[in-house]
């Protein structure tokens, strides 16, 4: 009978004369599963990149060269006059409404408050705010879900406010996105 010689090694890659699987070897879980994450990642980049959810600027931009510019100006003037507001939101009486903190308001002229959806320009709101005893509302139904950005201003667009109504509160300060000099 012939024994096998207790020195003798089998090659690698085999047992007992039968060859190892491939699928075992972790270097070859590695050449298929990286490419294949790769490729589910940049399936889900170009979806989410499709949405069209984009935070959009709604300010007139002039473009020149490649340098793209806002007008500042409605900001500078509210700077200067030190103007500042709370914006409050009454869902019980279905009022949202303008008070004024410091400044000179024209208490008798309306106010224009714009209400634009963080990501959804189909879902921006404004509004014309009549002037009362204390400053000035208007009849309002709004969804305080998610973040709202507030803008404040006259109907001639001389100064402007703006500020941020954050997801599930019903009040908010308006300032001048500049700094007074």
């Amino acid at each position: 009978m012939n024994r096998p010689d207790p020195n003798d090694k089998p090659s690698a890659g085999q047992h007992d004369g039968k060859p190892e699987s491939p699928w075992r070897m972790p270097i070859i879980w590695l050449v298929i599963a990286l490419p294949a994450v790769v490729v589910i990642a940049s399936i889900g980049l170009i979806f989410i990149a499709s949405d069209g959810n984009n935070d959009v600027i709604r300010d007139d931009v002039q473009r020149t060269a490649q340098i793209q510019t806002a007008d500042l100006g409605p900001d500078a003037v509210a700077a200067q006059e030190k103007l500042s507001a709370i914006v409050r939101i009454d869902a019980e009486l279905g009022i949202i409404e303008v008070l004024p903190v410091s400044g000179k308001f024209d208490t008798a002229a309306p106010l224009w408050l714009t209400l634009a959806h963080p990501t959804l320009s189909s879902q921006d709101q404004a509004f014309v705010l009549e002037p009362y005893e204390l400053g000035w509302r208007a009849p309002a139904e709004l969804d305080i879900s998610h973040d709202w950005k507030v803008s404040l201003g006259p109907e001639d667009s001389h100064w402007r406010l703006r500020g941020r109504l954050p997801k599930d509160q019903q009040a908010t300060d308006l300032r001048p996105s500049l700094q007074a000099p």
